[in-house]
């Protein structure tokens, strides 16, 4: 996994945190979902260089 990979996802893990905790403190459902998503897919990306990286 490159660098630019793991800047990236946790870029877009923060990104969503953030987008979670503003959602939350406004009471804005859609932007929570949204941040939930984008940590989910973050996630999702990370196991997937994880895999990647253990057949190397």
């Amino acid at each position: 996994m490159g660098l630019d990979d793991k800047i990236k996802n946790a870029v877009e893990d923060a990104t969503g945190k953030a987008k979670e905790g503003t959602g939350r403190a406004t009471d804005d459902e859609r932007l929570e979902a949204e941040g939930q998503k984008d940590q989910s897919k973050a996630s999702l990306k990370q196991a997937g260089e994880n895999v990647k990286d253990a057949f190397r």
